[in-house]
């Protein structure tokens, strides 16, 4: 019977969903169609959207002097990220096959749509789609992490409310040696609700 732990995560699991789900909802109410991964803003929506766009010349007089000098070391961060997007990459590509762990969909965490919005000027589209791949790919690692440490040691921590990532409740409870020794070979191949739908996204 799952414990009060595993049913909190699952109506965690359960509140994202409809989250997404609602999010998706707003589509009408803001005239967008995603479409093939595009999104397409009905016209009447693209001239509105324009009216509240602000010039890159006042943006950039607007903006705080330290906001500006600071920007170099926000995009270094770009370094790390994609360094990190690369060998996450790799290392299911070559590993997961042989563990028996399900891949992750990369386009799944990835989001690059901001840019499709006309209230934007051209530094902060970028700014929104530097975002928008930095944590998609934070996200994206956090995944391959949790498969690979549901395989190596699915074993829920003592005290670490922050270290509950999605695959976190399939772990054993801390100090529960006699269920870990009798189970740990089956929940290192408990993957069948990954080929249940994942992240809901529109489909074409």
């Amino acid at each position: 019977m799952p414990n009060r732990i595993d049913q909190l995560l699952a109506q965690i699991k359960l509140l994202e969903r409809e989250l997404v789900h609602e999010t998706l909802r707003k589509e009408a109410e803001f005239s967008y169609r995603i479409r093939h991964q595009t999104v397409r803003f009905a016209e009447a929506a693209k001239v509105r959207h324009r009216q509240f766009r602000e010039g890159l010349g006042r943006y950039l007089r607007n903006s705080r002097f330290f906001v500006v000098v600071t920007a170099p070391v926000i995009w270094m961060c770009l370094i790390p990220v994609a360094l990190m997007d690369l060998v996450g990459s790799l290392y299911q590509a070559i590993c997961f096959p042989i563990y028996g762990i399900p891949k992750v969909r990369r386009r799944d965490y990835v989001a690059l749509d901001r840019h499709h919005l006309s209230y934007l000027n051209l530094v902060e589209k970028l700014n929104c789609d530097y975002c928008g791949y930095v944590n998609g790919i934070l996200a994206y690692f956090t995944e391959i992490a949790a498969r690979t440490e549901q395989h190596w040691c699915p074993i829920k921590h003592a005290r670490c409310l922050k270290c509950a990532h999605s695959r976190y409740r399939h772990f054993f409870d801390f100090g529960d040696a006699e269920t870990y020794r009798a189970h740990v070979e089956e929940v290192r191949r408990s993957y069948g609700d990954l080929t249940s739908p994942g992240p809901v996204t529109k489909s074409p």
